[in-house]
């Protein structure tokens, strides 16, 4: 949706929220983004400064982690979900919810795995592996 450009999806992020915040009408991408938000009270500082956002840099080796990114791993996972993609994703996803009873949380183990195979896919130069990645999270299952 906005390529590489950091600071057009850090403003849609903020602009969403200020939306969201008015009352206004918001869009499906839109209304997944405000409930992401919503879900994370301790992000929303950020958001309340368009210009602290855009300049705002996240250093791991700092121990900060990137609301966005953060963010952005919740509507990917939810984008999923929504497609069933990788197939028997949701499946996995309803069988964590029942057995933890906190969505939130499951997203966030989901989370896990979703990096790890991006990171894995970026480092070897390829596609992530949807077989890999499924795999993963069904041994979430396993363990929760």
């Amino acid at each position: 949706m906005f390529g590489n450009d950091r600071d057009s999806l850090r403003r849609y992020y903020c602009t969403v929220w200020d939306k969201a915040q008015a009352g206004q009408p918001l869009e499906p991408l839109e209304r997944i983004i405000a409930s992401v938000i919503d879900a994370h009270p301790e992000y929303q500082p950020v958001l309340a400064d368009t210009e602290r956002a855009l300049g705002r840099e996240y250093l791991p080796e700092m121990g900060q982690s990137n609301p966005f990114l953060h963010m952005g791993m919740h509507i990917a996972i939810q984008e999923q979900l929504g497609s069933n993609r990788p197939a028997g994703i949701l499946d996995v996803y309803q069988q964590l919810c029942q057995r933890t009873g906190d969505s939130h949380a499951v997203e966030h183990a989901m989370m896990e795995c979703l990096g790890e195979t991006l990171w894995e896919a970026q480092r070897a130069g390829r596609e992530p592996d949807e077989r890999l990645y499924l795999q993963r999270l069904r041994r979430l299952c396993q363990t929760a």
